[in-house]
């Protein structure tokens, strides 16, 4: 006889097994659009995609787990184990017949069904008569479909309950069952356990593909309704009515001469947990009255020979807004890029365009793999090689927390690149400056506290610099090499300019070449959005390609610009102001370079805010109409 928690295992594995076979009917139904699929390859998507399998079996089950689990004898009878069974039945044939029914739909959206399509047909009224004709031509899936709920009622397992039984222990058995289930309910919804796990979302299925069409495969439609069901699309504003007057404000396709002749130089990308600007001395000469060193001594230094500018911004204030600014171009607008469903758009990114010209690409963070969906997000732009946490494997380095050390992990990068042909174009993120703010034991005063937690970590992260370049410099491609330093986004802040909506931003942008070929201070603005085109600039990169920012070494100091979303507020700024625009009108502009705490409201007086209101308008109707249309690559 079943007792209810192994009757439990034994229905939900009945879903598990449902939802396998309706991948299996995916890709066989769809397999002119896969032709290139290997069986190593497939299961490995098989295997990815049983994690969103458990999430969205999971959220669809919860009621029904609990129901199950109860621990209340009297529920132990026909009528409630009937009213139980047909939750059961009804509610998985229900996400099952979604898997069914978007087999057929992917051929005509080229993706999984997102909770958008509930907005996307609410104005259709011939739904039924389209539905219609394609269940009459796909009649072998309406009957697939019914079987797949016969067999969930046929093969459902009812538990067994005797009234002679010892009470005692159907109490003692049921409560510590509804305590595991539980537990484990909850992180097979998240996608997994431990803090450094973000709860998963549709993009994380980048991480099994090679391209972009693959991620219907690992997904499956109930998770991808559930994660991005209530989330609004990204909604194209009606600023411009004539798409080319819209085109000649701004445009984020770059169209390189056809002059140009490609410099085959390495380029390694830098993405520093937490370094906000406000923590290098040599970027705040003036703070303190002029007293103040900070807390990166080796980054001062080779700011002195590196090409940097006065006012660096970032496009997000969280890691997940980060790499997408820093890689592809992309700001943060609305909600983290990640977490939308224009994730699995076709992208382009530094690794991705440089691969086209014979470059290695590969992508390091010492946290486990699936962390923060980099690994998906690195692959879906040219980075198919990934090194985390289990890459680098040895746990003796492991943070307690989130990653391996910075001193280890970038000696590790640092080595590990040495065997990379040339030219090559890596990236990295760091870990170690970060909450709960520790640092290597052995480092125990010798990295003072400073004003803030974050500083002492600061302090250690620069000192693992330091030591990567020192080693670095020792091999044979570091002469042959652009590096790019910045920040995902700031963190903990001392000073009161730090701490205005400007200063929140604020984070360095360093272009260090050791021929030094690039140098000096630029008065302008900088983004990270900037990073790409201005990386590709420098390389001489001659095809188009599709980016936000501006090539900061080939555009003039009146086009540099910066973006960012800020609760709701869109900041632009552009030569002396910062305006704020609540997306229909402006609500604020300050004179940020002078009025450093933004005291001084300037709005309507001044005669550049006009312009400044239809530049960003532009950027934001480009950005919603391309986020919509999948056109963030050039076609």
């Amino acid at each position: 006889m079943l007792t209810g928690p192994f009757a439990l295992i034994v229905n939900l594995f009945l879903v598990y097994i449902s939802f396998t076979l309706c991948r299996f009917i995916f890709v066989w139904v769809n397999h002119s659009y896969y032709p290139d699929l290997d069986f190593a390859h497939t299961l490995e998507m098989f295997k990815g995609g049983l994690v969103f399998d458990t999430s969205a079996i999971f959220y669809t089950n919860i009621l029904y787990v609990v129901l199950m689990l109860f621990p209340l004898h009297y529920k132990e009878n026909r009528t409630y184990q009937s009213i139980v069974k047909w939750l059961f039945v009804i509610s998985n044939s229900l996400i099952i017949w979604m898997n069914l029914i978007d087999t057929v739909y992917f051929q005509y959206s080229g993706r999984r069904t997102t909770g958008s399509v509930f907005s996307q047909f609410a104005n259709e009224d011939n739904l039924l008569s389209i539905f219609g004709i394609e269940f009459i031509r796909h009649w072998y899936l309406v009957l697939v479909g019914i079987g797949f709920a016969i067999a969930l009622y046929k093969l459902y397992r009812t538990p067994r309950f005797k009234k002679e039984g010892n009470l005692l222990s159907y109490y003692i058995s049921y409560i510590i069952a509804l305590l595991i289930f539980i537990p484990i309910c909850i992180f097979g919804m998240r996608g997994g356990i431990g803090r450094d796990v973000r709860p998963i979302t549709i993009s994380n299925a980048n991480q099994y593909v090679n391209r972009p069409a693959e991620t219907a495969i690992v997904l499956n439609t109930p998770f991808s309704i559930y994660r991005t069901f209530g989330k609004k699309p990204f909604k194209v504003p009606a600023y411009f009515a004539d798409t080319a007057e819209m085109e000649a404000v701004f445009s984020p396709i770059h169209l390189p001469a056809d002059s140009l002749q490609m410099r085959n130089k390495n380029v390694v990308v830098l993405v520093l947990e937490s370094f906000g600007k406000e923590y290098i001395g040599a970027l705040n000469q003036d703070l303190a009255d002029g007293k103040y060193k900070g807390y990166t001594p080796f980054l001062d230094s080779l700011v002195a020979h590196s090409l940097t500018f006065e006012y660096t911004f970032a496009n997000g204030q969280q890691s997940i807004d980060g790499l997408p600014s820093v890689l592809s171009s992309i700001p943060r607008f609305i909600e983290p890029f990640f977490l939308t469903p224009a994730s699995l758009n076709k992208l382009s990114g530094i690794g991705s365009e440089l691969k086209k010209k014979g470059y290695y690409t590969a992508f390091f963070h010492g946290a486990n793999n699936g962390s923060m969906g980099f690994q998906a997000y690195a692959r879906a732009v040219g980075y198919p090689d990934y090194f985390g946490r289990e890459g680098y494997n040895n746990e003796a380095d492991f943070d307690g927390n989130w990653a391996i050390w910075d001193e280890e992990f970038l000696q590790f990068f640092a080595q590990k690149i040495s065997t990379f042909p040339q030219p090559f174009s890596v990236g990295i993120f760091t870990a170690s400056s970060h909450h709960p703010f520790n640092i290597p034991a052995r480092y125990n005063g010798i990295f003072p506290d400073g004003e803030v937690q974050i500083h002492k970590c600061v302090l250690y992260s620069d000192y693992a610099l330091k030591r990567f370049f020192e080693t670095a410099s020792k091999e044979p491609w570091f002469d042959n090499t652009l590096f790019v330093l910045t920040a995902d986004h700031t963190n903990q802040s001392n000073f009161a300019e730090y701490k205005t909506d400007a200063g929140r931003y604020a984070v360095p942008i360093i272009f260090y070449t050791p021929d030094g070929d690039l140098q000096g201070r630029e008065e302008t603005i900088a983004q990270q959005i900037d990073i790409m085109p201005t990386v590709l600039g420098y390389l001489g990169y001659d095809e188009p390609y599709v980016a936000f920012g501006n090539d900061l070494l080939n555009t003039t100091p009146d086009k540099h610009f910066a973006v960012n979303h800020n609760n709701g507020t869109y900041q632009y700024f552009k030569g002396d102001y910062m305006l704020q625009f609540d997306g229909d009108k402006s609500i604020a502009l300050f004179a940020f370079k002078t009025d450093r705490l933004l005291q001084n409201n300037l709005l309507g007086q001044v005669a550049e805010q006009e312009q400044m209101e239809i530049e960003l308008k532009a950027i934001i109707q480009q950005y919603m109409m391309r986020m919509n249309g999948d056109k963030m690559t050039f076609e």
